[in-house]
């Protein structure tokens, strides 16, 4: 198995605006779950310790490298990504690795 991690630094906007994108970000990547081939296990991060220097993080799980790969490029996935991800984000961190 694989995991895929990623730790997401969102644009600078308004407090409020910020938390509704993170709900738009999880709720959109979660939503993947069951949908795509060999992808077992999404959650998305939210709540984060004023320790954190990020402000979403990612947790995936997927049946092997070549699960991630096809996750990376499935249209439901890239509409997610393009639609509530990218646009809002200014950093991205990704640590990728067997389990």
């Amino acid at each position: 198995m694989v995991k895929h991690v990623i730790i997401w630094t969102l644009k600078e906007m308004p407090e409020a605006e910020k938390a509704e994108r993170k709900m738009a970000i999880k709720e959109g990547l979660e939503s993947l779950k069951g949908k795509i081939d060999g992808l077992l296990d999404i959650k998305v991060i939210t709540d984060m310790l004023p320790t954190s220097n990020g402000d979403l993080m990612l947790d995936s799980t997927f049946a092997d490298f070549n699960a991630l790969k096809a996750y990376s490029v499935h249209p439901k996935h890239v509409k997610v990504a393009d639609g509530y991800v990218r646009p809002f984000t200014a950093e991205r961190k990704c640590v990728d690795f067997e389990i």
